[in-house]
């Protein structure tokens, strides 16, 4: 992958711009076939800021993310910081692995057999080793794919990677999921919403807690997107012996946010009112294994078997 990045000491891995230098400050940035824009926040973000520190001595749990997929983006305090959160929750590393492998089953499945050619991904992270828009445009390059993510490390990061190289039609917008009206507005800038869309929740639901009445939060979302779109998500399952200290690294001092692990009904009320496609809700490497998956993405390392990997995490597609 081209990049904008500087490389850190350790060869064969890419980090992160130092102060995003020569990036943007936003408007619109050219990505290949399309269009890539970098949108600025908005003040509806209370308490967010832009000019977040992005320096190598301190892991980020973005950057760290990158490297358990194998990916170029990271220093190596996210790498030190990666190694010894997966020394402290075996398994972590297979885990995230599969979730990002049934992301792009599942994306995969939609653009090739749904048809379905426009992406909301909220909570993203880095657009970087088998994410969507890699997936979605290397079956339809015509794909458009809006990444969404409130930290602003990420957003700044992700504005580099989209302008350094063609990555087809692409944007980033600096939203929160806690205000579904500012993604709604966002969203019909960037997609055309008499279409479908594909709204992907990948391991992100788990940070909105209860009394934020996060079934609400997504159902606005959805309520703005027309027949004939999608909802991907996926969850840790407290009935599948997922903690909220493990999911994600939790407890590990890279996620500063509580963690809120829920039942396989608890999941399933975020898919009210949709149809599922088979098989349900199911553990991650249950949905459609038979689909080509992460391990053909390009950039990213997979679990060698994914169905082997530990399954604490719920996911299913529905339709709308």
């Amino acid at each position: 992958m081209t990049s904008s990045m500087v490389r850190d000491d350790a060869p064969g891995q890419q980090a992160a711009p130092a102060g995003v230098a020569g990036a943007p400050a936003g408007g619109e940035v050219r990505s290949g076939r399309g269009t890539a824009r970098a949108v600025r926040r908005s003040p509806g973000v209370r308490g967010r800021t832009l000019h977040a520190t992005i320096g190598p001595g301190t892991a980020h749990r973005a950057r760290v993310h990158d490297y358990w997929l194998g990916g170029r983006d990271n220093f190596a305090a996210d790498r030190e910081a990666g190694d010894l959160a997966a020394a402290g929750f075996p398994g972590l590393v297979e885990e995230v692995r599969s979730g990002r492998a049934f992301l792009a089953r599942a994306v995969r499945f939609l653009a090739a057999e749904a048809g379905v050619t426009q992406f909301l991904d909220v909570g993203a992270g880095l657009p970087t080793a088998g994410s969507t828009h890699e997936v979605a445009q290397s079956v339809a390059p015509e794909a458009m794919v809006v990444y969404l993510d409130n930290d602003p490390v990420v957003f700044a990061h992700g504005r580099a990677l989209l302008a350094s190289g063609p990555h087809g039609n692409t944007s980033f917008l600096h939203a929160d999921l806690r205000d579904p009206g500012m993604i709604v507005t966002g969203a019909a800038r960037m997609l055309d919403l008499a279409q479908p869309v594909a709204v992907v929740l990948t391991s992100v639901l788990q940070f909105i807690p209860d009394e934020a009445d996060p079934y609400q939060l997504v159902a606005t979302v959805l309520d703005a997107m027309p027949p004939g779109s999608y909802l991907v998500a996926s969850h840790p399952g407290r009935d599948l012996g997922a903690t909220a200290e493990a999911s994600l690294a939790g407890g590990s001092g890279l996620v500063d946010a509580p963690v809120t692990v829920r039942t396989h009904g608890e999941v399933s009320r975020f898919f009210t009112g949709l149809r599922m496609l088979a098989p349900g809700l199911v553990t991650l490497p249950a949905w459609r294994p038979d689909v080509p998956s992460a391990a053909t993405a390009p950039g990213v390392t997979a679990t060698a078997d994914p169905a082997a990997a530990a399954a604490t995490l719920w996911g299913g597609a529905g339709a709308k």
